[in-house]
């Protein structure tokens, strides 16, 4: 029973490894969570100017099977002078393909997103984590090829209920296509040897989005360090910004991330 027990540690240990490059800062790999897992998280994100706007996203995440997994998001932001709760969020993604090899593996999987946000429009971008409401469907992919893991994602988002500021020229945000590559490295630890060894992870992710209807875009750089200890805990910092792009106005344009997440496994 010892042996069997050491065995499946073991091959969670190496599991860990292969995947904790996945677990991107800025964007969702084709891989989900654990099975019957639930996770937590506490992120804040702003912007370094005088007003000190910034945005805190609490987070639950729920795995239902190898293939199925839910995130229900709050936000919460002085924005708009006053620190209060703007809306919510439901994110679903499921995996439809997987291809496993050793030591590498090829996934896919289909996402949506469904916002809801109080906020009165600045900008034609469409933000569904705070900004706007709205719907959300994609596509992402994923290989991990040893120690690199890289994602391609495409999505569409619809805006829904704008409410404007009253601005000559405002363009009223409609929809908009998504499109990133990411990728993500293992730095540390160079072997794996217990199950209390930390990982440092590097990012480098490219976010860009374009507006169908006048062809106005943005593409940011997003580089991100992620640590993560004893496999269930998980703290990232990134930081946002502007490579290209002729859309103004834009809250995200220059943006700080921090984020701690907890993880329990097994427990549903």
């Amino acid at each position: 029973m010892k042996k069997i027990s050491l065995l499946i540690l073991l091959l969670f240990l190496g599991a860990g490894q292969l995947v904790a490059q996945e677990l991107y800062v800025f964007s969702e790999p084709a891989s989900n969570m654990p099975a019957k897992s639930v996770g937590i998280r506490m992120t804040n994100e702003g912007i370094f100017n005088p007003n000190g706007m910034n945005r805190t996203i609490p987070e639950v995440m729920v795995g239902f099977n190898k293939n199925l997994m839910l995130h229900a998001q709050g936000f919460f932001s002085n924005m708009d002078d006053t620190y209060r709760l703007e809306g919510g969020s439901l994110y679903g993604k499921y995996r439809f393909y997987s291809k496993d090899g050793n030591h590498k593996h090829l996934r896919a999987a289909a996402f949506a997103r469904a916002s809801t946000s109080k906020r009165t429009v600045h900008t034609e971008d469409i933000n569904l984590e705070g900004d706007n409401s709205g719907a959300q469907a994609g596509i992402v992919v994923t290989q991990l090829l040893h120690k690199l893991a890289l994602s391609g994602t495409l999505s569409y988002t619809k805006a829904f209920d704008v409410k404007a500021i009253d601005m000559p020229g405002m363009p009223q945000p409609d929809q908009m296509l998504g499109y990133g590559l990411s990728s993500g490295y293992l730095l540390l630890p160079f072997v794996y040897k217990n199950y209390n060894q930390p990982n440092l992870n590097l990012y480098f992710e490219v976010l860009g989005k374009t507006n169908p209807e006048n062809g106005r875009s943005y593409v940011d750089l997003a580089p991100a360090a992620q640590v993560i200890i004893n496999s269930r805990t998980r703290i990232d910092l990134g930081y946002r910004f502007q490579l290209a792009g002729n859309m103004p106005g834009r809250y995200n344009k220059n943006m700080y991330l921090i984020r701690a997440e907890f993880n329990f496994f097994n427990i549903l």
